[in-house]
């Protein structure tokens, strides 16, 4: 049971789409699931049966949102559309995968894989701003559900920022971790401080594996 003043997130990466596939930059570009992500979605709602959440918020983007729709389907909670969990936008990296980047736009591309924290992609937001946005917007959904359960539908890059403020990396510091769609990824919030509970928990996804390739 959660404690009286901590509130327990469970976040997750939507569902993959084709882009994620191609390695494409997404940013707020509205993609939706491709089949794949479908499947996973499917398999979180199995993955989630026996978790009793307080709320469930969303990225209002469509790959999000979709796979909050269906992950969610047949459960009588509503999910309520969250623009503070919604992807960095990447200004003008967006649409682009790393080789095609470094080609159209190579001073963007290299400030993002340098992880540049106040360089915004030229129109698009710096690590710095988003990052604020994210947990800015976390803490007072926090504070709304202190001592309950809340479940999220989110994306990689908010992800990511979380995991940082969680484990105290910095966030030009190189990626170590995994930002797996689907995967569920559990955390407390306490008294102004972020706690690991479980990361990257894909053990439901060998569902949407079966589910394809049978």
């Amino acid at each position: 049971m959660t404690h009286a003043h901590t509130t327990r997130f469970c976040l997750i990466r939507h569902g993959e789409t084709d882009w994620n596939a191609e390695k494409r930059v997404q940013g707020q570009i509205d993609i939706d699931l491709n089949a794949a992500g479908e499947a996973q979605a499917r398999a979180i709602a199995e993955g989630l049966r026996e978790q009793v959440f307080a709320a469930v918020y969303s990225s209002d983007l469509l790959r999000a949102w979709n796979t909050a729709q269906i992950a969610m389907a047949g459960r009588q909670i509503a999910v309520s559309p969250a623009s503070i969990l919604r992807e960095r936008d990447f200004g003008v990296l967006q649409g682009l995968t790393a080789a095609e980047a470094s080609l159209v736009n190579p001073v963007a591309h290299r400030h993002h894989q340098a992880r540049t924290p106040d360089y915004a992609c030229e129109n698009g937001e710096s690590l710095l701003a988003f990052s604020a946005r994210v947990m800015v917007g976390l803490t007072a959904l926090a504070a709304r559900h202190r001592g309950e359960t809340v479940l999220a539908f989110t994306h990689g890059g908010v992800l990511d920022v979380v995991y940082r403020a969680a484990t105290g990396r910095a966030l030009d510091v190189p990626r170590d971790f995994l930002l797996s769609n689907a995967a569920l990824n559990w955390l407390d919030y306490r008294d102004g401080s972020w706690q690991l509970i479980a990361w990257a928990d894909r053990r439901h996804l060998q569902a949407a594996l079966d589910e394809l390739s049978g």
